[in-house]
């Protein structure tokens, strides 16, 4: 079965009670129990919800794995899979990570005594040095936030099955449309599903998907005992943003690429970052792991004022934070996405004062070339 079909037919879609073609929202805190001695599938909507259910085996169908988690963010997702971790644990992270989730590990865990490394993931031979004894687990984005680093999964992971370390991959750039870390060899993949499987700006929240019974009940016991749940009204807008997943990327991903090949062309444009690119660095690599660039890329303007003066004039696009819904995005990572990154940690990651990330939406691409064309004009 192709993806797009998937995504409608998994299993999940129809109500078995009343054949609702729409999962029902169960807003109930609790559930009554006909019988004391056998009790049934739900007693508490922190232990299981029926919307919530659905929308776990959706994604665990979706990515492939054997168990599906959501929670009430992406933070949330990420912090509770790192809670499967005890004191003394030493993780991997690569260095260009999303800020939240630099400080979840650089500070939050430190608290903990779980030590934090953090690495350069296109390099191999660097991941190899940084293996100590301790290490339990690599903490993998590709593309990275927000430079579109390509690391080589299945070296990576061929590297950590000889070192029995659990590969984590945060996919939200991607999703599981363009590319499926578990079947490529990771144990547990994340998302921010505020971004591309919402995909309308207008829900916050995490999911998680985990390969093999013992990392599931490990997931299963952090979500049941921290109880940062995702809520069933926010899971069925999640259901119902999944159902177009495709047809949104299949058109973002083609606005990216045209409007990365508009900007490379740009006096006031220095560099463009976008995996779609064939002179973008790890793009063959990239494209052999995953079904297309996406719909984000980032690029750096020739100074800071030129950058400024574009997030002033931008009209069409949003300034914000996030990505991945209908309307195009502009974000500031310097002072947005990765504001928890000292500066100097930054600058050394190549993140500058004049560095522009963009998540494509639904507009008419012309539209945004015209609308970025002005906006990048004195």
């Amino acid at each position: 079965m192709d993806f797009g079909t998937k995504l409608i037919h998994n299993g999940n879609e129809i109500d078995k009670t009343t054949g609702a073609l729409s999962i029902p929202i169960y807003h109930a805190s609790t559930f009554h129990q006909f019988d004391i001695d056998n009790f049934g599938k739900y007693d508490y909507s922190r232990s299981g919800n029926p919307t919530r259910e659905a929308l776990e085996n959706t994604i665990a169908a979706l990515e492939e794995g054997d168990s599906g988690f959501a929670f009430s963010s992406g933070m949330a997702a990420i912090s509770s899979v790192l809670s499967i971790f005890s004191a003394g644990d030493h993780i991997l992270v690569c260095r260009d990570v999303y800020g939240g989730t630099y400080r979840v590990t650089s500070s939050f865990f430190k608290k903990f005594n779980v030590e934090t490394t953090f690495i350069d993931a296109t390099n191999i031979g660097e991941i190899k040095e940084r293996i100590k004894n301790n290490t339990k687990a690599i903490f993998l984005e590709s593309p990275s936030n927000p430079l579109l680093k390509i690391t080589d999964f299945r070296a990576v992971i061929e590297v950590a099955r000889k070192n029995n370390i659990v590969v984590i991959v945060d996919n939200t750039f991607m999703s599981p449309y363009l590319q499926n870390p578990i079947k490529l060899g990771a144990d547990v993949v994340v998302h921010s599903a505020t971004k591309f499987i919402g995909g309308h700006s207008d829900v916050i929240s995490g999911l998680v998907v985990v390969k093999g019974k013992e990392l599931s009940d490990k997931v299963k016991f952090v979500q049941n005992s921290f109880g940062a749940v995702l809520g069933p009204q926010d899971c069925w807008l999640l259901l119902r943003g999944l159902k177009t997943l495709k047809v949104r990327l299949d058109y973002q991903q083609k606005s990216a690429l045209k409007l990365a090949k508009w900007l490379r062309e740009q006096e006031e444009v220095a560099k463009v970052y976008y995996p779609g690119l064939l002179e973008h660095p790890g793009s063959e690599l990239h494209l052999s792991q995953a079904k297309g660039g996406g719909a984000v890329l980032s690029f750096e303007t020739k100074d800071d004022e030129t950058a400024k003066r574009f997030m002033r004039k931008v009209k069409l696009a949003a300034v914000a934070v996030s990505l991945g819904g209908v309307e195009t995005i502009v974000s500031y990572p310097a002072k947005m996405s990765h504001a928890a990154v000292p500066k100097e940690e930054r600058e050394s990651l190549g993140i500058k004062d004049s560095l522009i990330r963009v998540s494509l939406g639904l507009e008419e691409t012309e539209d945004i070339i015209k609308d970025f064309k002005n906006a990048l004009s004195i």
